[in-house]
């Protein structure tokens, strides 16, 4: 039967849970950015903090519980983590060289500063979103407040993908303000080119339309720009439809670049 742990060490029980290493290390960065909170004080100022493994302490079911164990810590920096599970498996013993370990999460209030460089990391990697490079600047009280928003917002959320303890992708849904447009949402996604063609993008998806249904949202709707066609592929593989033009939507060096509406029923 599964341990209970403080909730905010979910997404690094997911991630030990998906390892299949006989070690993993992680920086202090890496585990923060998976669990969307900073460490406790303790975390950095003892490694006792990490190789507990009794109560009342209970952070250490995140890893025990799918057969890990620490190994070493390098205090403030990384920690080592080794799998007895796994001793026998002939799994690479490189712990530098690990398969894709992908983490999808709520954004936290913590998660501002981050959001804000792999926003601007994304803007600036491509001609495809709405914003370019340096068009918009975000504070992280400016992006604080909007979570905010959108954590107090039924029908709006933002999901980000951790790769790896990388922050790699985000899908934003924008809830219809009116009440007669609470059942649909704008989506909004992007991926770091680092992180393309690893099926991200689609796992956003996948878990953004989950929560969309629990909370009561039937119809998902988006605009690509027209020579996106990459975008438009996955689009209409996770069932979005073509449901118009927008003609000269953007400006983009200069030139005026047209956009489709695309839509989804769910």
């Amino acid at each position: 039967m599964p341990k209970i742990f403080e909730s905010k060490y979910i997404p690094l029980s997911t991630f030990f849970q998906q390892s299949t290493n006989k070690e993993i290390r992680l920086t202090y960065a890496e585990i923060e950015a998976i669990i969307g909170q900073v460490l406790p004080n303790a975390a950095y100022l003892s490694s006792s903090w990490w190789k507990k493994t009794k109560p009342p302490a209970l952070h250490y079911f995140a890893w025990t519980e799918h057969g890990y164990s620490v190994k070493t810590v390098d205090l403030g920096k990384s920690v080592l983590f080794h799998s007895s599970v796994l001793e026998t498996d002939e799994i690479i013993d490189d712990v530098n060289n690990h398969q894709d370990i992908l983490i999808i999460r709520e954004a936290e209030l913590d998660d501002a500063r981050a959001f804000i460089r792999l926003q601007e990391t994304i803007f600036s990697e491509t001609d495809f979103m709405l914003y370019g490079k340096s068009d918009i600047q975000m504070t992280v009280q400016s992006i604080r407040k909007e979570m905010s928003a959108w954590k107090n917002t039924e029908n709006s959320n933002l999901l980000l993908a951790i790769m790896n303890g990388q922050f790699a992708g985000y899908v934003l849904f924008t809830g219809g303000p009116a009440p007669r447009a609470l059942h649909r949402a704008s989506v909004v996604i992007g991926v770091k080119q680092e992180f393309s063609k690893k099926g991200i993008a689609s796992s956003l998806m996948v878990h953004g339309e989950k929560w969309a249904k629990e909370v009561g949202i039937s119809k998902l709707e988006l605009s690509v720009i027209k020579e996106n066609i990459g975008a438009q592929k996955l689009y209409k593989k996770l069932g979005f439809e073509k449901e118009g033009d927008r003609k000269n939507a953007l400006i983009i060096n200069g030139h005026f670049v047209d956009e489709y509406y695309m839509g989804k029923l769910i």
